[in-house]
């Protein structure tokens, strides 16, 4: 423990220095140059009491930095930063010289997600989900533009509900979550689409298992190297009233070939599968499971409202790839959200990992260790890295209530 030698800490060291193990201040600013970063110290690992974290079974999880620490007054600090640093060497090294969070864009409370950077373009385009039901365009970000502008379109013909996305080869995958006898004229169901941006034109490539709707088709990956399309369904388009039809088939994860058609089951261990992501040697996967988040569901009962529950699965899981990259081996568990659950899910070009959780996103190490977090004033849904020419540094984040920008030294997969 070291010396407490300010003499405005005094009363705050007295306490703490009571108490074995404590560490004061909890959190401090990592550089007078730095005034938007805060370094939390030893991960708060011991805190003085009497400190405590509520658990909401609500519709939303409190914060780290609600936790009551009267013992330590640094602590009110920490709902404040724009960046918390964890692990002070490698997370100023993500931030690099001079980190920027910006609120770009203020959106409705509408789910926000999918988002895709088109090169090309220089646009980002991602989805606006219910309320209200039945929406059906989507907006697109135009980064040629300074600042850049926020605005709708509307696919031909348009997709209900995406969820997830990526590119590939010149197109959006979208995983479509929305499910309906009529929505602008038209049935869908939950299932993959492609949109090429060139033309505006859609596609679909799956939408159904065996005569059976999926639930939702919530994230997705193409495999560079066979072109499979891996994919998560789990079952939140019921309790967010996306789809006219209870889920028919339990939540799991598959992985779908364009070429045969042929759908494959590769994991149905998660409660609610949400994220999927591939790492940069395309031998490991990421899935996180959001069963914090969920509701009774069955084809016999009444869609219910989601609602959440902190004892339940908010965990990021990692699986290798078998050698033939048709199915996964060896799960493990890698990190329990330490807010909210983990929705987005993104792997750097360094191979660290990234997971939109609560208010935030939480950047961690490819071994699963927590080095910094990145708070928004709402709940993330996704993000992706856009800005070609600037070498994948810009970071956009979208959730409810608001799309923001992130300029750091953490780059993204190049995206072709």
């Amino acid at each position: 423990m070291h010396a407490c030698v300010a003499p405005v800490l005094f009363t705050l060291c007295s306490v703490a220095s009571a108490q074995t193990g404590v560490f004061a201040p909890l959190a401090q600013q990592c550089s007078p140059s730095l005034p938007n970063v805060l370094c939390i110290q030893k991960y708060a690992s011991v805190i003085p009491y009497h400190f405590f974290r509520n658990i909401s079974n609500g519709t939303s999880a409190p914060t780290f930095g609600s936790t009551s620490v009267p013992n330590d007054t640094s602590f009110a600090l920490v709902d404040k930063a724009d960046f918390l640093v964890f692990d002070r060497d490698r997370g100023l090294e993500i931030l690099g010289t001079n980190p920027t969070y910006d609120f770009v864009f203020k959106v409705s409370e509408a789910v926000h997600e999918a988002p895709v950077y088109v090169p090309s373009q220089n646009k980002l385009y991602l989805s606006q989900l219910a309320p209200p039901p039945g929406y059906l365009p989507q907006l697109v970000v135009d980064l040629n533009q300074n600042p850049p502008t926020l605005s709708e379109f509307l696919s031909d013909p348009p997709v209900y509900a995406p969820n997830g996305g990526t590119f590939s080869n010149g197109l959006i995958y979208w995983g479509a979550s929305g499910g309906n006898r009529s929505i602008g004229g038209l049935e869908q169901r939950p299932g993959l689409r492609t949109l090429d941006p060139s033309t505006n034109k859609t596609a679909t490539i799956l939408n159904n298992y065996f005569g059976y709707y999926f639930s939702t088709v919530d994230d997705l990956f193409v495999h560079p190297r066979t072109g499979d399309i891996w994919f998560t369904d789990p079952t939140y388009s019921w309790f967010n009233k996306l789809t006219d039809t209870a889920p028919q088939l339990e939540p799991a994860t598959y992985r779908f070939s364009p070429r045969t058609g042929a759908v494959r089951l590769v994991d149905d261990s998660l409660a609610q599968p949400n994220g999927i992501a591939l790492a940069p040697n395309n031998r490991t996967v990421y899935i996180s499971d959001t069963g914090a988040e969920s509701a009774p569901f069955s084809p016999y009962l009444p869609a219910q409202a989601s609602s959440f529950n902190a004892t339940g699965r908010r965990t990021v899981y990692a699986f290798d790839l078998s050698s033939d990259f048709t199915y996964l081996t060896n799960k493990r568990a890698f990190y329990l959200a330490q807010d909210g659950a983990p929705d987005g899910l993104k792997v750097a070009r360094n191979g660290y990992v990234l997971t939109g959780a609560g208010k935030g996103v939480d950047v961690l190490s490819a071994t699963g260790d927590l080095l910094l977090r990145v708070q928004t004033n709402y709940t993330v849904q996704n993000f992706a890295w856009a800005g070609g020419e600037l070498g994948f540094s810009e970071f956009w984040i979208m959730g409810q209530g608001g799309i923001s920008r992130v300029r750091w030294a953490l780059r993204g997969q190049e995206v072709v």
